[in-house]
């Protein structure tokens, strides 16, 4: 038979509540926030311990694993936090055991660890089965007079046992080994400091309680950071200590040797938490990527000496350069920001230099009082009791015989009570005394003991009673702290930033290479070992693209491109992706953003911008703009920018360089009409101006073709349908701007022609079709305006014409090294 369905209870309806969402979640956020700013993530101001650190060196501290005893395996600490105090992971509350013994992570370990407990290459520590672990020595002064009522107890979680909520710290360990921490809307970094230092400090405010933060700063030189380095930036030092948040510089130390072969940077101390296999493998990746010329090669010969990373460096390269390099691109320098966040009075709060020392001072005043009351009553109840058997020495025969009577020890002390109006405590003294006591050497030691208890109870009531007293009891420990532990500082503290200064062109091998861009949008650069190694006349391309630029460039130059949509762009040479000649290479885009419809229309090779060269640029539409190179030069080229506004119909068609206003601008348009004026006759205008009107135009008409040039006497008309003709330059109409010009060949109604290039024919050009059949100029018939074309080329659509890289000059024409230019047919 089917089992019968249990019935549910039905729901109580005086037990449901209604409540809004935000109310609860905010009763529930923000008794989670409290909980994780107090109980968590914030340290104390006391005693500088989030309640993890805490608990963990009390557990130690009451399984009696101290400095003076063998250590424990760390399994076993972990176990009695967990069981007793903190109810959490176990792999949290040992990774908070291993911090606080890491030496390069604090400035004095409260823990002293045996075993692997991790290394500054962030290598994991061993688990905590392997490891063994006890209180450092300085642990001692953190829980010194615990168990002399002088912090506040609470229960454990489970109300088994009763665990301090604060531990009596002699020495401000806030400021001295630092602490991160996140919290809910709050967090906390604090650096460490050196002890002897900040202890130093706090005598000195107890001595001169109305010092201001300069007398401080005069003692606290700022933070001392384990691993060492150089803190710069007194300015920032100063308004971390004076408001709580503030950043400094921290640098490495380096030095710079040189053998006989090669020199070498010898780093030997790196910035505060940095990973040093991180930094060695950062800065070799800068060599493999040759981002810098000049390293050979990256060692880290770090031993149980000491930090010690070799940067071996060429010999007469630019040693200081690459070391300011390495610091500006690597962890070789950091900022570090100070905020200095502690709970005070279970209030979040942020503290300056001074707010932290004066926290301290006045838990530690708190702890003196508490442990001065509770030793002056113990001392009182000492004293008490010293003077009943004082007085029972002296009527001994008498107390013997009442006891003697008494039925019990219990009758004994009430008749001794009734008869000699002694105390409880005295009673039980006289009771429990051995009668060996009774000696005469015992008598006169008691009284010595009485004497001695009496000096004690005055000191104390001193302290109780008179601040300066008190005081000096603390500066009395403090300079114990100082004495003990003497720790020299590790980190340099310069007042000014220096200022890292980078000569980029310096670190950039100077070499020959090819450089070759596509109108798709394509640049490579390629050696020119496997330039001369390649059999292949043209570089490697996409079918239907074509190739705009390919010539000789150095590295420490400029590759500038201008696009059809009337912008432009430039790529450092050094910095373009090496390739094989025969290879596609990689796009713009991946060095530069760049629309996907742009089409790249011209390149030049720019070593400066110069302000005596000009960039002239036509558009189909007739207009014609002229700008300084100057204009095109920006702090951070990492996209195209405009150059000529351009319109929606209109498009770029040829960009030029001028060096001087005397330059000839010839024009001709793709229905055979040409003009020539004067480079002066188009105003210098701003980059995002459109230009002037340069030259008129039918309606069906455009701007095909653009030739600016110092001195020509001939020009070379090349029409799309592969035909080709030479003529004068004085054939060619000169006008002011604008005007439609004169025709350029004679029309014909069948074959009307469409231009596509005009060509400064003073030059030499070697025209090589598919079976590199050569055609020299003096081949090309020499006509005049109103003949013709002739020298067929073949068909128009697969023309493509390969010219070198033009690199601008200062203020002069930019003439090709070689002065050719190539074309083939495909």
């Amino acid at each position: 038979m089917p089992r019968k369905k249990k019935e549910e209870a039905p729901i109580r309806q005086e037990s449901v509540q209604k409540l809004a969402l935000e109310d609860i979640m905010a009763d529930r956020f923000g008794r989670y926030s409290k909980y994780i700013i107090q109980e968590r993530a914030l340290p104390d101001a006391r005693d500088g311990l989030k309640p993890v650190q805490r608990r963990i060196l009390y557990a130690m501290y009451e399984a009696k694993n101290t400095f003076d005893h063998p250590y424990h395996k760390s399994a076993k600490t972990v176990g009695n936090v967990i069981g007793n105090y903190h109810p959490h992971g176990d792999i949290s509350v040992y990774d908070a055991m291993v911090r606080m013994s890491q030496d390069w992570k604090i400035t004095t370990p409260l823990v002293d660890m045996q075993g692997n407990n991790g290394s500054i290459d962030d290598d994991p520590a061993a688990a905590m089965r392997y490891t063994e672990a006890r209180l450092a020595k300085i642990s001692n002064y953190m829980l010194a007079d615990i168990d002399r009522k002088t912090v506040e107890w609470a229960p454990n979680f489970s109300d088994e046992k009763m665990e301090p909520t604060v531990l009596p710290a002699r020495f401000p360990n806030l400021l001295i080994n630092g602490i991160s921490g996140i919290a809910a809307g709050y967090a906390t970094n604090i650096p460490p400091h050196n002890l002897n230092e900040v202890v130093s400090a706090c005598i000195y405010r107890l001595q001169n309680p109305e010092c201001t933060l300069d007398d401080i700063m005069q003692i606290v030189k700022g933070p001392d950071f384990p691993t060492g380095g150089i803190v710069m930036g007194e300015k920032g030092i100063r308004e971390a200590f004076e408001t709580g948040r503030g950043k400094v510089i921290v640098r490495s130390k380096a030095v710079i040797e040189s053998t006989r072969t090669i020199d070498q940077i010898v780093v030997s101390e790196i910035p505060y938490e940095v990973i040093k296999s991180n930094l060695v493998k950062k800065i070799d990746e800068i060599r493999l990527n040759r981002k810098v010329d000049g390293i050979l090669d990256v060692r880290d010969e770090s031993d149980r000496n000491g930090l010690r990373i070799v940067i071996d460096v060429k010999k007469g390269a630019p040693t200081d350069t690459i070391l300011n390099y390495l610091y500006k691109n690597t962890e070789l320098q950091i900022s570090f920001n100070y905020n200095v966040i502690a709970i005070v009075n279970k209030t979040p709060v942020q503290l300056g230099l001074i707010q932290a020392i004066d926290a301290f001072l006045e838990h530690r005043e708190d702890v003196v009082l508490k442990r001065s009351r509770y030793d002056l009553a113990v001392k009182q109840e000492r004293a008490h009791i010293l003077d009943g058997l004082m007085i029972a020495v002296s009527v001994m025969d008498e107390i013997i015989a009442i006891i003697r009577k008494s039925k019990d020890k219990k009758d004994s002390k009430i008749n001794l009570i009734d008869r000699f109006h002694f105390s409880e405590l005295q009673a039980e003294a006289i009771v429990n005394m051995r009668l060996y006591r009774l000696s005469n050497t015992d008598v006169k030691e008691l009284q010595r003991e009485d004497r001695q208890l009496k000096k004690e109870i005055k000191a104390l009531e001193a302290i109780l009673s008179k601040e300066t007293v008190r005081n000096q009891k603390i500066i009395e420990e403090l300079e114990e702290v100082n004495r003990e532990f003497v720790v020299p500082r590790r980190s340099l503290i310069e007042n000014e930033v220096q200022e890292i200064v980078i000569d980029e062109m310096a670190m950039i091998p100077s070499e020959q290479v090819m450089v070759c861009v596509t109108r798709d949008g394509y640049i490579k650069r390629v050696s020119i070992r496997s330039f001369n190694a390649s059999s292949e006349l043209f570089a490697g391309k996409k079918d239907n693209d074509i190739m705009v630029a390919s010539g000789e460039i150095n590295t420490k130059d400029k590759v500038l491109f201008f696009t059809d949509r009337g912008k432009y762009g430039y790529i450092p040479v050094h910095q373009i992706d090496e390739a094989k000649w025969k290879d596609l290479g990689s796009h713009i885009s991946n060095y530069i953003r760049i629309d996907d419809n742009e089409k790249v229309i011209a390149a030049f090779g720019v070593h400066e911008f110069y302000k005596e060269s000009h960039v002239i640029m036509a558009s189909q539409a007739g207009s014609i703009k002229r700008s300084s190179l100057a204009a095109f030069e920006v702090s951070r080229p990492n996209r195209t920018m405009v150059c000529m506004k351009i319109g929606e119909l209109d498009a770029l068609e040829s960009v030029q360089i001028s060096g001087s206003e005397k330059d000839q601008i010839f024009l001709a348009s793709s229905h055979g009409f040409g003009l020539q004026y004067s480079a002066d006759q188009v105003p210098e205008n701003g980059m995002k101006t459109k230009g002037v009107k340069g030259m008129n135009l039918s309606a069906d008409d455009r701007i095909a073709a653009m030739l600016v040039a110092k001195e020509a006497s001939q020009v070379f008309l090349v029409l799309k349908e592969g035909m080709i003709k030479r003529m004068h330059t004085s054939e060619i109409a000169s006008a002011s701007r604008p005007a439609k010009g004169s025709r350029l060949y004679k029309l014909v109604k069948s074959h009307p022609g469409i231009v596509s290039k005009l060509l400064n024919a003073d030059r030499t050009y070697t025209f090589v079709d598919d079976e590199k059949v050569e055609f020299k100029p003096a081949d090309i018939s020499l006509m005049n305006a109103q003949s013709t074309y002739s020298a067929p080329f073949g068909k128009v659509e697969k023309m493509e014409w390969l010219a070198d890289l033009p690199m601008i000059e200062q203020g002069t024409w930019p003439e090709k090294k070689e002065e050719f230019e190539q074309a083939t047919l495909i």
